[in-house]
């Protein structure tokens, strides 16, 4: 559990740096990808991902106790202190990105291992290899001060009723937040199961049309998280079912930049052959026309088509 976090930093500082804003495989971005579906801490992580430099020192700080804590976790130093740093990690992973797992329940099960992990070492604390149990051999600390096992290892200051209590007290409440999160997330203990990773899904508000112009907001709230969707297709329908507007893949690649307006991190931008909408990004498109503003007033229909064949639809009152 200890390499878990600490192969995170790892592999965000030594093997490559992932901590640099605009740059491919920046990890704020991957912590915009929480966002549409996470529980609880949802107006943190879009306080941070819609205020960059915020989120770049959150990223840095949460990337540094991940090193610490997952370090000091697996040598067994300060253990009782670190398995509350696994626990509160776990839980802000498990709440942030429990949802997310294109195969499997992959960060749920992350999640929910590590709030396990972090409150049974509690309990227990180091064992007889740990750094913990090695320099209280040594030096005898806690004949001189016994709250230091309270952050350490040995046996706990309470009585055996009392710290049967929390245990029980303690695996009950874990229970209960693995089957809450895993019905909240993927229907899993009643229900259709369902994953949020699979296929595309895109929320379209705030659509109208105004002088020459056609505008509305885009969010990107289900799908694989490690790739974008790609829309090929943006069509505005009049009452009679008719196409009065149209803008294909090419054209949808040469989108103009300063008509996207990006709320988020993660960006909605034009790509090769299509716009990019990456998972948890939130925008609004503009699209100026000349043949917009001889539109007569009525009911339209807009209608975006991602390349997998997906089409999200939305009502227009001109």
């Amino acid at each position: 559990m200890g390499w878990t976090y600490f192969s995170a930093f790892w592999r965000r500082l030594v093997l490559e740096n992932k901590l640099i804003p605009d740059s491919a495989g920046y990890i704020g971005e991957k912590f915009n990808h929480f966002l549409p579906n996470s529980i609880g801490i949802r107006p943190v992580i879009e306080y941070l991902v819609s205020t960059p430099d915020m989120l770049w020192w959150a990223m840095v700080i949460f990337t540094l106790v991940e090193g610490i804590v997952g370090l000091l976790y697996m040598l067994g130093f300060f253990t009782r202190l670190m398995s509350i740093g696994v626990f509160s990690l776990a839980t802000g992973i498990l709440l942030g990105s429990g949802w997310l797992g294109t195969t499997c329940l992959d960060e749920w099960q992350i999640g929910i291992l590590g709030v396990a992990a972090g409150f049974t070492i509690f309990l227990s604390g180091g064992g007889k290899y740990s750094v913990d149990h090695l320099i209280e051999r040594k030096f005898s600390l806690k004949k001189k001060a016994a709250w230091l096992s309270w952050l350490t290892s040995g046996e706990l200051p309470v009585s055996a009723k009392r710290f049967a209590n929390v245990s029980v007290a303690g695996a009950i409440v874990i229970f209960t937040l693995s089957l809450y999160t895993n019905q909240e997330f993927h229907n899993g203990v009643w229900g259709p199961l369902h994953n949020k990773s699979v296929k595309p899904k895109i929320e379209i508000s705030d659509a109208q049309i105004e002088n020459n112009s056609l505008s509305f907001s885009v969010y990107r709230v289900e799908g694989v998280d490690v790739y974008g969707s790609f829309l090929i297709g943006i069509s505005l329908k009049n009452a009679d079912g008719d196409i009065v507007l149209e803008k294909k893949g090419e054209e949808l690649a040469d989108f103009p930049i300063g008509n996207i307006d990006n709320k988020y991190i993660a960006r909605v931008a034009p790509g090769k052959h299509s716009l990019v909408i990456p998972l948890g990004s939130k925008a609004t498109l503009t699209i100026d026309d000349t043949a917009i503003g001889s539109l007569p007033k009525g009911k339209y229909e807009l209608v975006l088509t991602d390349i997998s064949g997906i089409t999200w639809k939305k009502e227009i009152i001109h």
